[in-house]
């Protein structure tokens, strides 16, 4: 198996860096954004040599987006800092800004630079929080700018996990269904049934076959879940954000 060979690290114009192909990763450009604004590019993009000189992003795609978006400088992005709105954009400083990127270039064979794009979207995904350890750390901010967090996210981490009693009597079964009868569960499907927690029941068990980009933006969607670590805690929980949102919402 080949490996990456590092070359340099430089300040390339982004007019030269052609993101990776078929990138399978979809980011969030926005929040790459503010965090560039208020903190300025803090991890180098890598980007493989090809042989006639172009530049591919292998990590970082997004942090090449989020940059295109910023554009030329000064800084006219409708993307505020809130605790310090006339704080000057750390990429540009509210002077004339040509969009560059620090890049770290390597050169590799083509299955390399697919296991270094792929790897590097896996990652991240495949870690976990330590969410006593996280609330911690932003406590030590002045605000939370440049986070990705709001004081209503730290606010749901701190709040306890609902318990099982709790999720059961939320999502119980309705009995107003209409008049078709249950359906029985032939004695496979019973068989197939995974033990139960204790104390929780005799608890449904929900088996999905999706897309993996369905499941990144479950994911997404769910990450303020406090039992992050659990699917089911996080669909109980987006159940009761949306129909709090609905119930909220002005008929």
């Amino acid at each position: 198996m080949s490996q990456a060979t590092y070359v340099r690290t430089q300040d390339v114009p982004l007019g030269e860096l052609t993101p990776y192909p078929g990138n399978a990763r979809r980011g969030d450009v926005r929040l790459i954004l503010q965090s560039l604004r208020t903190s300025g590019q803090y991890r180098s993009l890598i980007a493989r040599q090809l042989p006639d000189g172009h530049l591919v992003v292998l990590a970082g795609n997004h942090t090449l987006a989020a940059l295109l978006a910023h554009g030329r400088g000064p800084c006219t992005a409708s993307i505020p800092t809130f605790a310090n709105p006339g704080a000057d954009c750390a990429l540009c400083n509210g002077t004339r800004w040509e969009p560059t990127a620090r890049v770290e270039i390597v050169e590799c064979d083509d299955d390399t630079a697919l296991r270094i794009n792929v790897v590097d979207n896996r990652a991240a995904e495949k870690g976990s929080w330590d969410l006593d350890g996280l609330v911690e750390l932003l406590s030590y901010l002045p605000d939370l700018d440049g986070t990705g967090y709001t004081d209503e996210d730290v606010e749901r981490l701190l709040a306890p996990p609902p318990s099982l009693e709790e999720l059961a009597d939320t999502y119980a079964p309705r009995e107003d269904y209409g008049d078709q009868p249950a359906r029985t569960a032939t004695p496979a499907e019973t068989a197939a049934e995974e033990p139960a927690e204790q104390g929780s029941g005799l608890w449904p068990v929900l088996r999905l076959r999706i897309p993996p980009a369905v499941r990144d933006e479950f994911y997404a969607a769910t990450a303020s879940c406090p039992r992050s670590a659990d699917d089911g805690a996080r669909l109980a929980w987006l159940l009761e954000t949306t129909r709090t949102l609905r119930e909220d919402s002005p008929r």
